[in-house]
């Protein structure tokens, strides 16, 4: 959770297809919708030739990119490579993942066009970034004062 400038409290549900955000105000929890309007924005990534998309432009653009979009990263987290589970999903995913230092899991793509590797946790900081500036477009400021509590953010 996050805080914005007047106090509000800013929940973001990081699931592992799509992000949710919500603000408790006016004595109610309003559900903070994307630019699309919608309510929720998938946590997808994508690399391209000249920019990282995320969100529902990254997942629009998955048939003719994908090897280079990146989704349900969030299996990845605090598992190895080795993880029996994370060789179950290496065949379901269209991007190609690598044993990295420590056998943590690296996503490979082209960024840019060049070759690099990512961990989980970038990708999802990618996402919870996109979600951040959302938040700050449907306030109109920017958002702040994160600090982190028993597991969550307040």
């Amino acid at each position: 959770m996050a805080s914005n400038n007047n106090g509000k409290t800013i929940g973001i549900d990081y699931g592992t297809t799509n992000c949710l955000m919500a603000v408790w105000q006016n004595n109610l929890v309003e559900v903070i919708p994307n630019e699309q309007g919608q309510i929720s924005t998938s946590s997808y990534v994508a690399f391209t030739d000249t920019e990282i998309l995320i969100g529902d432009d990254a997942k629009n653009q998955a048939f003719a990119n994908p090897e280079n979009t990146v989704f349900d990263v969030k299996r990845l987290i605090g598992r190895p490579f080795s993880h029996p589970s994370v060789q179950r999903n290496l065949k379901h995913w269209p991007f190609m993942i690598v044993s990295g230092p420590g056998d943590k899991p690296m996503i490979a793509v082209q960024d840019k066009g060049k070759e690099e590797g990512y961990i989980a946790e970038q990708i999802s900081g990618m996402a919870l970034t996109k979600m951040k500036e959302i938040a700050e477009v449907y306030f109109g400021q920017p958002v702040q004062k994160r600090r982190f509590s028993s597991g969550t953010f307040h």
